[in-house]
């Protein structure tokens, strides 16, 4: 739920399938309901045809779950949107886009980066004894 809270802080909109949605819905994060492939339509992977999804964040458990978001997978592929599978790699995505959003991104040369980070990286290294 915090990951999904601060999505929707960022500015997006949240779909989850009615387990996830009920959990997302208690704790006050507010979400669209999407069908899984095979209860109804339009589904996740119609709504990733459709070019309507951007990211996806699929954290299945069991052989069974796996097994029932292949479609999922697959369409996300070829619909080139990325696509993440545990909490750690949605954790570290989240934090990147709220990052980017507050730091501007700066290009620079690794002889322009050596130049800022070569003063410090040399209090780090121990005198020659």
């Amino acid at each position: 739920s915090k990951l999904a809270r601060q999505l929707v802080d960022l500015g997006f909109e949240v779909l989850a399938t009615a387990g996830t949605r009920e959990v997302l819905t208690r704790d006050g994060v507010p979400s669209e309901l999407v069908a899984k492939v095979g209860e109804a339509r339009p589904n996740g992977v119609d709504r990733l045809r459709n070019g309507e999804i951007a990211m996806v964040f699929n954290t299945t458990e069991g052989a069974q779950a796996i097994r029932d978001s292949r479609s999922l997978r697959r369409q996300t592929l070829m619909s080139e949107v990325p696509y993440f599978t545990t909490l750690a790699a949605a954790s570290a995505v989240v934090t990147a886009i709220a990052a980017r959003r507050t730091t501007p991104i700066t290009v620079r040369s690794i002889q322009e980066y050596h130049e800022q980070t070569a003063p410090r990286a040399k209090t780090l290294v121990p005198p020659a004894s």
